[in-house]
């Protein structure tokens, strides 16, 4: 897979790619609280770091790039669960899993730059 450095083309690509992921997930009690979850978390991120780039002030810009950074490191958390609810979409969910650490190390880079 190529990788995109434009940030909020790779982060919207991200969300897709959990939605599109979430559709084969089957409904039950437990992977409708995972499913939400995820697409919130999984969403976000693209949304956290489009506000990010039109900050207003340095601090603005701190602020949603750490809210990316958590949401990033939540998604790894739950395709974690989700893998454990629905092992046969564990290989799927370890791509995304990766994507979301990569983005994750990103946003942990940028913000560590601004202290």
């Amino acid at each position: 897979m190529n990788k995109i450095y434009d940030l909020e083309e790779r982060t919207a690509v991200f969300g897709e790619n959990i939605i599109e992921f979430l559709k084969k997930v089957p409904g039950n009690r437990i992977n409708n609280e995972l499913i939400t979850q995820l697409v919130k978390a999984g969403t976000s991120v693209g949304a956290n770091y489009s506000e990010a780039d039109d900050a207003v002030s340095k601090k603005d810009f701190k602020n949603k790039i750490g809210i990316s950074k958590k949401e990033s490191r939540e998604c790894k958390h739950f395709l974690r669960m989700i893998w454990t609810a629905e092992p046969k979409l564990k290989d799927e969910a370890k791509v995304l899993w990766q994507e979301a650490k990569e983005l994750n190390l990103i946003f942990n880079a940028i913000f560590n730059k601004l202290k």
